[in-house]
């Protein structure tokens, strides 16, 4: 195929969650403005095909098109209840087509600076200038491309491999069935089935919430149990009163500690998926996504080049993500349980911060301290053989 004419500075690949957060970014940085941005993308993102949630103490910006924000979270699992003040942090939920509006009208409002094309980006390859990409629309070349298709895994043994996979009702009802200024975060009085299963529920009003029925497991359901798992959920929560469904969602995210490499090469960087920024040990991406994007931005618009830390990741994050996977793979009912003491023995907001990666060693061994040790000690063993072991 030809090369066009047109050179650009920056190739994203991909025009989902991360590349779309990495594109509004870049159009927000005045030092960058001189940049030319070419977005490689099949089909334009005009439906409402995810809702992304997240936890922060700082403003986004994304939030005037937020769907809901909470200040307190409620916990439910056969050993521990609780409702979970928030005090720096906001729960915060956001509908994938307001997010795609939201950028796409601040992409819109560069048309010099920003050129979308609607092709499916076959090979990215370094050049000693740049990149060269090779599209169902010919090849384009830039100075550097940032690339978030979805990976293709090869499974090495010494690896765990599980999915975080859901069905979802957004559900509407004619009498007050939700606590409004309460999500729930995680219940996990569901029957396990020796893995690790749970409920998420996100009212938006007291007559509408969003229901999801989550699983942690190596193996995707049938359809059909998953809308077993939410009618049985419902008819025990609202007591058989009738409710209908106005929208439906599902997915499954890859939980792993397979490696994923930030780049290939040295003009070629992975975002979302294909670069880490899935949460192994709970799925949770959007944030990780936007920390990322700030941080490539700021070494584009300081330094003209790339950071040479393209991640910030610190290894000891790493380790305990793949002890809590050894442990829901190998015994996923104890996770309920795991998560109850956690949240029962220390202060919600250092949870979050945990599992945002924020915390320091004296922190992290508090949070280590306060759950039962001999699931993660043999965990610790599985891991320390390179094996990720099986059920025991």
């Amino acid at each position: 195929m030809p090369v066009k004419s047109d050179d650009y500075d920056y190739l994203l690949a991909g025009g989902g969650a991360a590349g779309l957060s990495l594109a509004y970014y870049l159009s927000q940085e005045p030092r960058l403005r001189h940049k030319r941005v070419l977005l490689l993308e099949p089909e334009a993102k005009t439906q409402n095909d995810r809702t992304w949630s997240f936890w922060t103490d700082q403003p986004t910006p994304y939030d005037a098109v937020l769907a809901g924000e909470w200040r307190q979270l409620a916990f439910h699992s056969p050993q521990f209840s609780a409702v979970l003040p928030l005090q720096r942090h906001r729960y915060c939920t956001l509908r994938g087509l307001d997010f795609y509006r939201f950028v796409q009208a601040a992409l819109d409002a560069r048309p010099e600076q920003f050129v979308r094309v609607a092709a499916r980006v076959e090979q990215l390859e370094n050049t000693a200038t740049g990149v060269l990409a090779h599209t169902s629309a010919g090849s384009f070349t830039a100075r550097y491309a940032f690339d978030s298709r979805p990976p293709q895994l090869s499974p090495r043994p010494e690896r765990r491999y599980l999915w975080q996979h859901f069905a979802g009702w957004e559900i509407e009802t004619d009498f007050d069935a939700f606590d409004r200024a309460t999500p729930v975060f995680m219940d996990f009085r569901v029957p396990q089935q020796q893995q690790c299963r749970f409920v998420y529920v996100l009212p938006f009003t007291s007559r509408r919430a969003l229901v999801e029925y989550t699983l942690f497991s190596a193996t995707l359901l049938p359809r059909e149990e998953y809308e077993a798992a939410l009618r049985a959920y419902l008819a025990a929560e609202l007591g058989g009163r009738p409710y209908r469904i106005v929208e439906t969602e599902a997915g499954a995210i890859p939980m792993t500690d397979h490696p994923f490499a930030a780049r290939t090469g040295p003009n070629i960087v992975h975002l979302g998926t294909r670069g880490g920024r899935v949460k192994a040990s709970t799925g949770y991406a959007f944030l990780r996504m936007q920390q990322h994007a700030r941080r490539l931005t700021e070494a584009l618009a300081t330094t003209g080049a790339l950071p040479a830390d393209l991640t910030g990741d610190q290894w000891q994050f790493h380790f305990f993500d793949t002890l809590l996977l050894d442990i829901m793979l190998r015994q996923g009912e104890r996770t309920g349980g795991i998560f109850a003491e956690l949240f029962q023995r220390n202060p919600p907001e250092r949870i979050l911060d945990f599992l945002d990666e924020r915390t320091t060693w004296p922190q992290n061994l508090q949070v280590m301290n306060s759950v039962t040790p001999w699931p993660f000690l043999r965990s610790i063993a599985q891991v320390l053989r390179g094996r990720p072991g099986s059920r025991i």
